[in-house]
């Protein structure tokens, strides 16, 4: 009966030592929503983000997607998926082998927003263009995309 009270004594003092440790991070926790709308060939489009911040302040997801008309359909690039077509374009720039498609690089930026706990790492090179220098795998362009999730970003601080 000792070596159990004393097995429950250290795992207690074990769980509550790792409760005091967690990090601590930038943001409310909450799910926050940022939205930009755009023209792109005569069409109006909206992409949207949503953030998603825990209790500790931390970015723990991030969903980023657009709409789209396609076949004159109203959809988004994230359902249409594969059928986007973007892989043999994203191809042809020669910076992804292969290519990708726009929700698999969409991917990648949402994990580096993720990664990075925010987009302090993105470079504008003026107000409406911006460098992904610090992602590769990513050859879309991604100005909407990230203001959709400043917007979210900036409701968490």
């Amino acid at each position: 009966m000792k070596k159990i009270l004393v097995m429950l004594t250290f795992l207690f003092v074990i769980l509550l030592t790792g409760c005091e440790n967690i990090a601590s991070g930038n943001y409310k926790e909450g799910t926050y929503f940022g939205s930009v709308e755009f023209d792109s060939y005569g069409k109006n489009y909206v992409t949207t983000a949503v953030v998603y911040v825990d209790e500790t302040g931390t970015i723990k997801s991030v969903f980023i997607d657009s709409t789209y008309i396609k076949d004159d359909i109203n959809t988004t690039k994230k359902v249409l998926g594969d059928d986007y077509g973007m892989k043999e374009t994203s191809a042809s720039k020669g910076e992804i082998s292969g290519g990708a498609e726009w929700y698999e690089q969409l991917k990648v930026l949402e994990d580096k927003i993720i990664t990075e706990q925010g987009i302090d790492w993105v470079k504008w090179q003026d107000d409406e263009k911006l460098y992904l220098d610090g992602i590769s795998g990513v050859t879309i362009t991604a100005d909407t995309y990230i203001d959709a999730v400043r917007k979210a970003l900036e409701q968490a601080k």
